[in-house]
């Protein structure tokens, strides 16, 4: 538990120190007040590492957590879509926001009630999304256990299957939450026969076991990713 309180207060700190960054260079013009277009990456990259750990302020920026390479990727597979696509999202966020700007339907779950909370406020408006909130359970033999550290002794049985809670196959599956090994064979059983699935981070080791055993082919997007000052990788698949 101290590693993770210890991680918990770098993560403020770098927060706090990037976001008063930003205030003193948009202060001094050397960043403009609008963020620039995502086509000039590496400015909008910059201007969003004043964002980091701010959901309003990623909304604003127009971008989910994904790499820059994944969202343009993303992007124009939902344009060329004939009809609107239907989306599920493991883990809400400005994903959310964006995808619904793009798609017919956004249905999200969130294991973190107050972060679900936060959210409904920013999507308020928005008709198209919604988020719902499946809290782990404390269990001392959890069904869905969670690899991440800090959430040991939780079930997040009912986050995972919270997607058989809306009908239909999906076109896409956002797979950016807890638990996402188990996360990703529950998608592929409710994965449209050409829909695709995003999966974030997954350069992490447990990720890289969990799309290589699964019956899929990955179109790994490394590089930069919006508010994170090092390049990370985001993954999308489809079935193999």
């Amino acid at each position: 538990m101290a590693s993770t309180s210890v991680r918990g207060t770098v993560k403020r700190w770098y927060a706090g120190a990037a976001h008063g960054a930003g205030r003193v260079l948009t202060a001094a013009h050397v960043l403009g007040s609008e963020p620039p277009p995502r086509s000039h990456r590496r400015r909008h990259w910059l201007h969003s590492l004043t964002s980091v750990h701010d959901s309003a302020a990623m909304i604003t920026l127009d971008v989910p957590w994904w790499t820059y390479r994944s969202i343009d990727e993303v992007e124009d597979w939902l344009a060329a879509r004939p009809q609107p696509a239907r989306v599920f999202e493991y883990g809400s966020g400005a994903s959310t926001a964006w995808l619904a700007r793009r798609s017919g339907s956004v249905h999200s779950v969130e294991h973190d009630t107050g972060f679900a909370s936060l959210m409904a406020e920013l999507l308020a408006g928005v008709d198209n999304a919604e988020v719902a909130v499946r809290p782990p359970v404390p269990s001392t033999t959890p069904v869905v256990p969670s690899a991440k550290e800090g959430y040991a002794g939780l079930d997040f049985a009912s986050y995972v299957d919270a997607i058989d809670a809306v009908d239909g196959d999906f076109d896409l599956v956002v797979v950016d939450g807890r638990a996402r090994e188990r996360c990703l064979t529950k998608a592929l059983e409710r994965l449209a026969p050409d829909g695709i699935v995003v999966f974030d981070n997954t350069r992490r080791r447990r990720y890289r076991h969990a799309i290589e055993a699964a019956p899929v082919v990955e179109r790994r997007l490394p590089g930069l990713t919006p508010t994170l000052p090092y390049p990370d990788q985001t993954s999308l698949l489809r079935r193999s």
